[in-house]
């Protein structure tokens, strides 16, 4: 079974993660590496991979009309993003 390392995209789907994977390929005729993506929807029964977690998927048997993946498990969860307009109003509230 293969194994793959990518970033979680969207968890907007019930069980459902959508997973990007970047590889490096080498040019066949001028030697030089790119960088080319893939997108996988992979299988999340529990709902615990959110976005920008970096998780291996496995591949499995199909499991729906997109789905031949499984979240397998976590390698590093991902930053959690704030909202930078709120802390800077209320960093000084008396501003005019």
């Amino acid at each position: 079974m293969r194994k793959l390392k990518g970033i979680v995209t969207s968890d907007k789907m019930q069980k459902t993660v959508g997973v990007r994977v970047d590889r490096l390929k080498k040019h066949p005729k001028y030697g030089k590496y790119f960088r080319t993506t893939q997108k996988f929807k992979a299988h999340d029964e529990k709902g615990e991979y959110k976005i920008g977690d970096l998780v291996i998927i496995q591949e499995t048997r199909p499991l729906s009309k997109d789905k031949r993946w499984r979240a397998v498990s976590l390698v590093k969860r991902g930053i959690v993003e704030t909202d930078e307009k709120e802390e800077s109003s209320d960093a000084n509230p008396m501003r005019i």
